[in-house]
């Protein structure tokens, strides 16, 4: 009996070694660092203390966010790093409410090379107070609402089944990046919360959005100028604006989008399917070219294949320029579905610079809108291309 007070000290002090050596082989637990897992308390400090000792790792570091729900402010996860960043999100993060404590977005990571968002956790951007305050969808100058996830001057990343919901503007922003992989993640907010695009992506290369479930108030996924080389497999869209290349030219000094595939893609209810739009009166001068869209399936959508270049969504739109941004080389093949609409397919494209090498090729739709007699119809502006095999409705190019 007089040994146990000493097994009961070499346990003790087993399990403190066994701790300290978990945390030298880089493992971070943010409760650790005062994190509190009752959604209440401000965590912002320890998460970021978490982030600076694990930047400064070297090796496979791995940040864990337990079960728990965790209130958070804006936070910067800075690069470069000594070791790839791993992030295991179990829990949920609650983004502050109060507009007056962000500068610009909610969480950052900045100038990293090798990076992993992992788990079953959510990004909660508690957007529905904010979604009053955004006068954006009304107005040219607007201010700009927090978006949940920015990822800016990152490489070799791969974010992957994590769920996002309700940010005060966008879900995610890829910015200037290169290699990065979403896959299998999960986006919710209501149809009618104003500005809350999946995923927006401006400047990069390389990017792969795969088996992604999006649901929101825009466009599923939106691509900016800047872009080349973007994979999107295996989403569902919908409710939201669809899949959008653009807008493009709205501001000077843009740069060409070249290369983009969508393969297997679903889009249920969405006011959009297939869309690419630039301003009209553009400012910018750009190349979009090399979209191969293929293998599609749409319900129920309002515009299921748009070329739209006399874009503007103000009440007044006083210059009518044409555009200044030149398409060529678009497939459309093998998309089948129900359109809510009359026209299916309505490619519009600038009269300064006409779309050349738009290819329509095995396309079906059904009109299921509410008008009885319908026959659904194709309408080609300033379009140049070909048809091959089956096109219902009758091809306009």
């Amino acid at each position: 009996m007089a040994s146990e007070p000493k097994f009961m000290v070499i346990g003790f002090l087993f399990l403190i070694l066994k701790a300290a050596s978990a945390q030298q082989l880089g493992v971070y637990n943010v409760k650790a660092y005062g994190a509190s897992g009752y959604g209440q308390i401000d965590s912002t400090k320890a998460f970021q203390d978490a982030w600076n000792a694990s930047c400064a790792t070297a090796g496979k570091p791995r940040i864990v966010i337990p079960e728990g729900k965790y209130l958070v402010g804006p936070l910067v996860f800075k690069g470069p790093c000594k070791g790839m960043q791993v992030i295991e999100l179990r829990g949920e993060l609650l983004a502050s409410t109060d507009l007056s404590i962000y500068v610009s977005n909610w969480i950052q990571f900045q100038y990293i090379d090798g990076l992993i968002i992992t788990g079953n956790g959510r990004f909660n951007g508690q957007g529905a107070t904010a979604w009053p305050h955004n006068q954006c969808p009304k107005k040219w100058s607007c201010k700009l609402l927090p978006t949940s996830l920015v990822f800016s001057y990152v490489t070799n990343a791969t974010i992957m089944g994590v769920t996002l919901l309700d940010p005060k503007l966008f879900h995610m922003q890829v910015f200037k990046s290169n290699y990065v992989t979403f896959n299998s993640i999960r986006v919710t907010a209501p149809g009618d919360s104003p500005n809350t695009d999946g995923l927006h992506i401006a400047e990069s290369s390389n990017i792969v959005v795969n088996k992604a479930v999006i649901a929101t108030g825009d466009d599923c996924i939106s691509i900016g100028p800047g872009n080349r080389n973007l994979s999107i497999t295996g989403v569902t869209c919908g409710p939201g604006h669809g899949i959008s290349v653009g807008s493009l030219g709205k501001t000077p000094g843009e740069n060409d989008v070249v290369g983009l595939t969508v393969r297997n893609c679903t889009f249920i209810g969405t006011s959009n399917g297939l869309r690419i739009k630039s301003w009209q009166s553009s400012v910018s001068a750009l190349k979009a070219s090399g979209f191969h869209y293929e293998d599609i399936v749409m319900k129920d959508v309002y515009n299921p294949i748009i070329i739209d270049q006399e874009y503007c969504p103000y009440v007044s739109c006083p210059e009518k320029d044409p555009s200044l941004v030149k398409i060529t080389d678009v497939t459309f093949k093998n998309i089948r579905g129900t359109s809510l609409s009359e026209e299916a397919i309505k490619l519009v494209c600038s009269a300064s610079n006409p779309c050349e090498g738009v290819q329509l090729q095995d396309i079906h739709f059904e009109y299921t809108g509410d008008k009885p007699n319908i026959s659904l119809t194709s309408t080609c502006v300033n379009a140049q291309g070909f048809s091959n095999g089956n096109v219902n409705p009758n091809s306009c190019v």
